[in-house]
C-alpha cells in the first residue's frame, strides 16, 4: 500500500518557523522525486520544493527561496521541509507528493502520489 504521511504542521507567529516531515511507503523510494505544494483558501495548488531523487538536487519556487529548505533521507524514506521566516502568506495546507523521474523541478512536478496534507497557519 503506497503511503505518503505528512506531519509537523501547525500555527506560528509571523517570522518563525517549522519543520514539515513526509514519510513514505510502500514504493522504491530512492527512484522518486519528492516534493511540497501548498493549496490556501481560494487559491490554486502551488509548487513549492521538490528534490530530485538520487543525487538529491533541491529546487524552489521563488516566493520560498532562501526561506524553505528541503532535505531527504532515504535510509528512513522521509523528506523534510524546514521552513523560516514564516509569513502569513504562507499559510496553506501543505501537501507531499512524490514522482518518479531525475529530471523533475517544481514548475513541472505533477505527483504520482500524494499524501492528506498538514494545515500550516501564520499569523501577523
Amino acid at each position: 500500500e503506497v503511503q505518503l504521511v505528512e506531519s509537523g504542521g501547525g500555527m506560528v507567529q509571523a517570522g518563525g518557523s517549522l519543520r514539515l516531515s513526509c514519510v513514505a511507503s510502500g514504493f522504491n523510494f530512492d527512484d522518486y522525486t519528492i516534493g511540497w505544494f501548498r493549496q490556501a483558501p481560494g487559491k490554486e495548488r502551488e509548487g513549492v520544493s521538490c528534490m530530485r531523487s538520487r543525487d538529491g538536487m533541491p529546487d524552489y519556487a521563488d516566493s520560498v527561496k532562501g526561506r524553505f529548505t528541503i532535505s531527504r533521507d532515504n535510509a528512513k524514506n522521509t523528506v523534510y521541509l524546514q521552513m523560516n521566516s514564516l509569513k502569513p502568506e504562507d499559510t496553506a495546507v501543505y501537501y507531499c507528493a512524490a514522482e518518479r523521474g531525475f529530471f523533475i523541478t517544481t514548475a513541472n512536478m505533477i505527483g504520482d502520489y500524494w499524501g492528506q496534507g498538514t494545515q500550516v497557519t501564520v499569523s501577523s
